[in-house]
């Protein structure tokens, strides 16, 4: 029997745990892989991920390992370029200037130990099976440490679910839901000696689909190709052959990659595209990829692990606290209006993103644009990197500009980003 357990040792899982530890919290996390372990994923740390990284007092480490990535490059298909620049955003400044870009068998790790370090306890290994119930309440989970190991029950007043895009326990919960669109599936991967790269991340839109680029430290590039479900036919049995094809028909790439070198093995993920019906359930509640999830593109994806983390865990403490489980539910219920209401604005920017990605021509106008205004270009970049608050770019004024380049100027209003 333990406090709590969290499901899932990734970035969401390790940063719930270690707040909770530091509270005195008997803590437990379970994950399947053995660290460190690679991840599918762009690898990517937005600048305001720094401040949560300095918190759990791993941002030394990260920083001296990452590359640091000054802002994003934005090629449409008709081979417009815009660029936004995380420091040249008038009137906001992040907890950092700059992005970071580290290996997830470096960072994951790094996490991890400092969650050990504060208290928690980790099962690696281990493969979480199912749920434990007792009257509809979750009280803990099953798992098996190991292939062929027999099922064991782990009890818990409250169990996390950090366990990622295809989250056993928002399954376990009834909770999952897949959107209809953008149905997208991602290919990952690292080479050493790809050319002309600078120190910002470069994306790379085409009419199916797109491809990232960024420094992530050691001299490595994570390279990943996003494509919808529909056009990935031979993925499942090459999915080294299928990037690597995609790559030499596109003439702006594939120079890039002449005489470079593949050094990791091509992983998959998706489809993307899901969100939990809610994040919390009697007894359990979702961080991360498993509450909420949309498209990589705008590089959300570890910062905001990390921030649900830091969201939730004193959620988490007041249910333990409640002198009933209705007080328990009632702590956990207002963890998922805070989650909701924390990342909306954010969510509606990636599902325009997202939109304009989809669409080649309106693609091909909003990097027209931007490229033709900087100010707007970094601000959206400012926004994508968690220190501008999305509403600076969900308004009428923004849309107008968009609209109507040139004529009315973006006035944000200042402010310096301290609890994104």
């Amino acid at each position: 029997m333990t406090d709590v357990v969290v499901v899932g040792g990734g970035p969401a899982g390790a940063y719930t745990a270690w707040s909770l530890a530091r509270l005195g919290v008997d803590v437990t996390i379970v994950d399947r892989a053995r660290f460190p372990r690679d991840k599918p994923c762009s690898e990517y740390l937005s600048p305001q991920g720094s401040r949560l990284l300095d918190a759990m007092g791993v941002l030394a480490d990260v920083e001296a390992q990452a590359a640091q990535l000054t802002g994003m490059r934005v090629r449409s298909p008709g081979g417009h370029v815009a660029l936004g620049e995380f420091g040249a955003v008038r009137g906001f400044r992040g907890f950092r200037d700059r992005g970071l870009a580290l290996r997830r068998t470096v960072l994951d790790k790094l996490l991890l130990d400092r969650a050990r370090a504060a208290g928690a306890t980790i099962v690696e290994g281990a493969r979480v099976t199912g749920l434990e119930r007792v009257s509809g309440r979750v009280t803990g989970v099953r798992y098996a440490a190991g292939p062929g190991a027999a099922e064991r029950s782990l009890g818990a007043r409250v169990v996390v679910g950090a366990d990622g895009l295809r989250s056993v326990v928002s399954r376990r919960l009834g909770l999952a839901r897949r959107a209809r669109w953008p149905r997208r599936v991602a290919l990952v991967t690292h080479y050493r000696g790809v050319h002309g790269l600078s120190d910002c991340g470069e994306m790379f839109v085409e009419r199916e689909g797109y491809l990232g680029l960024a420094h992530v430290g050691d001299g490595l590039v994570n390279v990943a190709v996003v494509v919808p479900a529909g056009r990935g036919a031979g993925i499942d049995g090459d999915p080294a052959g299928f990037l690597e094809r995609w790559i030499a028909t596109r003439p702006h790439l594939a120079p890039r990659f002449a005489g470079a070198e593949r050094t990791t093995a091509v992983l998959s993920s998706g489809p993307f595209a899901s969100a939990a019906r809610r994040a919390w359930a009697p007894g359990a509640a979702l961080v991360g990829d498993a509450a909420d999830f949309f498209d990589p593109f705008t590089g959300e994806g570890i910062f905001a692990a990390l921030r649900g983390g830091e969201l939730l865990a004193p959620y988490v403490y007041e249910a333990l606290r409640g002198r009933t489980p209705r007080h328990a539910d009632e702590a956990l219920a207002a963890y998922h209006r805070a989650l909701r209401h924390l990342f909306a604005g954010k969510r509606r920017v990636e599902r325009l993103v997202g939109l304009a990605v989809a669409v080649p021509a309106l693609s091909d106008y909003t990097t027209r644009v931007l490229a033709g205004d900087r100010e707007m270009a970094d601000l959206l970049a400012g926004v994508a990197g968690d220190f501008v608050p999305p509403a600076e770019v969900l308004n009428l004024s923004f849309l107008a500009r968009f609209l109507f380049p040139g004529r009315q100027p973006v006035r944000p209003q200042p402010g310096i980003a301290t609890a994104s």
